[in-house]
């Protein structure tokens, strides 16, 4: 596309571009192209010039998650049935001077002393973006499409993210404000899933969401939002999600929520879990809910904590742990887990499964704990189909005599000792 004298006065002058300098580059063509091809000009010069270019009619799909380009130039996206290619391709320049574009709308900086960015479009999508020789052919550049609507918990539900049975045991765990992580891969749903049940909690109480990149829509009307920030050009000006953790304990937060823990910042993160900020949550990458931990003391070890510290931690303040698979299309919640304590340490041990089509509670200690603690032991949709006479198996207590007696003690203390007699049962001192 060739610049026209009053484009090349407005570079001279050093007129940015925005939606009004493009509006009016556009007019003045009037004459020469019309009003209608005034108005298609407007759009590619928009497109060209402020938006991703020939992304945009990818970006604007409605069921579009992700949007790449590889260093062949060549375009992919993710429609929710995994990446496909798009038949269209960049040339290496074209690709670079995309990227440098995009990055500068996020406000970072791409360049040979700084080739890779991660930041947020003013649209919300999250970049990342990287430059040769750090890859192979041309610049590479991944697009993560936010949720164009805060789903709510009963739609995913609805959807298929969970079984129907299930949604009383969701909106119990933030109700009775237990700490949580939601674990799985990359494009699992972890934070949707995650996004979905912070819009369960009590209306009055007050978010701190620290994110490296702003992802979570959370639909609640007191939400406090922090966001890190990457050095600059200089190796100056970092702002870590450790520091932001840190911040947020001194802004009267009701629930600290960490929207990916994958660094140093777990430390500051399991210490304000276990010191009264009640229901704090946030996702983690893992393959299994029994990967949990040994992916937290990894993390911990960033932090210079060892393995033994990071378990004890974790034990007095993660209740649970939500495991977010994808299948195909299909992005589903097949474990709720609970974390119980275990003379060698805590284990995170599945009450819930949701495998090979069918949705059941696991035989075992965690079942009894979970339902316990969330008081739906009496729930008509989530009876335990094992005798009551097994009960202190599962649960831990075989050492006490009376089942009967024990299930009695249980339903007239509204179900809250059975938690208690299954961290003593467990080896626990006392804080569950």
């Amino acid at each position: 596309m060739s610049l026209s004298p009053a484009v090349w006065q407005r570079v001279r002058d050093g007129v940015g571009p925005d939606v009004g300098a493009v509006s009016a580059v556009a007019r003045e063509e009037v004459g020469a192209l019309g009003s209608r091809r005034v108005d298609d000009s407007t759009r590619l010069m928009a497109s060209r010039i402020l938006g991703a270019g020939v992304l945009d009619p990818f970006l604007a799909e409605p069921h579009v998650t992700d949007v790449a380009v590889n260093g062949d130039g060549r375009v992919w996206i993710d429609r929710g049935n995994g990446m496909e290619s798009t038949g269209n391709q960049l040339s290496a320049d074209d690709a670079r001077m995309l990227a440098v574009r995009l990055a500068g709308s996020a406000g970072r900086r791409l360049d040979e002393a700084s080739p890779w960015v991660d930041g947020q479009l003013p649209s919300g999508a999250r970049l990342h973006a990287i430059l040769p020789p750090l890859v192979a052919g041309g610049a590479h550049i991944t697009i993560r499409v936010p949720p164009r609507e805060q789903t709510s918990l009963a739609v995913l539900g609805e959807r298929g993210m969970f079984p129907p049975t299930w949604l009383a045991v969701l909106q119990a765990i933030v109700r009775q404000r237990l700490a949580f992580l939601v674990s799985g891969g990359t494009g699992a749903g972890k934070t949707t899933l995650l996004a979905a049940l912070l819009g369960c909690a009590d209306p009055g109480d007050r978010l701190l969401l620290v994110e490296d990149v702003r992802e979570l829509a959370v639909d609640h009307p007191h939400v406090v939002r922090l966001e890190a920030r990457p050095a600059n050009v200089e190796g100056a000006g970092e702002i870590t999600l450790t520091t932001l953790v840190r911040q947020s304990l001194r802004m009267r937060p009701d629930r600290i929520v960490v929207g990916e823990v994958r660094g140093a910042e777990v430390r500051e993160l399991l210490a304000a879990l276990k010191t009264g900020h009640e229901g704090g949550c946030g996702t983690i990458h893992a393959n299994a809910p029994a990967d949990v931990m040994a992916r937290l003391e990894a993390l911990g070890a960033l932090a210079g904590l060892g393995p033994e510290a990071v378990r004890a931690q974790a034990a007095a303040a993660i209740d649970l742990v939500l495991h977010v698979v994808r299948d195909g299309p299909a992005r589903r919640l097949s474990s709720i887990a609970a974390v119980l304590r275990r003379p060698g340490g805590p284990v995170v041990v599945p009450a819930l499964d949701w495998s090979g089509g069918v949705a059941a509670p696991v035989t075992g200690p965690a079942w009894p704990t979970l339902m316990a603690r969330l008081g739906l032991l009496d729930h008509p949709e989530l009876t335990d189909p094992a005798d009551p006479a097994d009960l202190a198996g599962m649960a831990g207590l075989a050492g006490l005599a009376d089942l009967a007696d024990l299930a009695g003690m249980a339903g007239m203390a509204g179900l809250a000792d059975l938690a208690d007699l299954q961290g003593l049962a467990d080896g626990g001192d006392g804080d569950g």
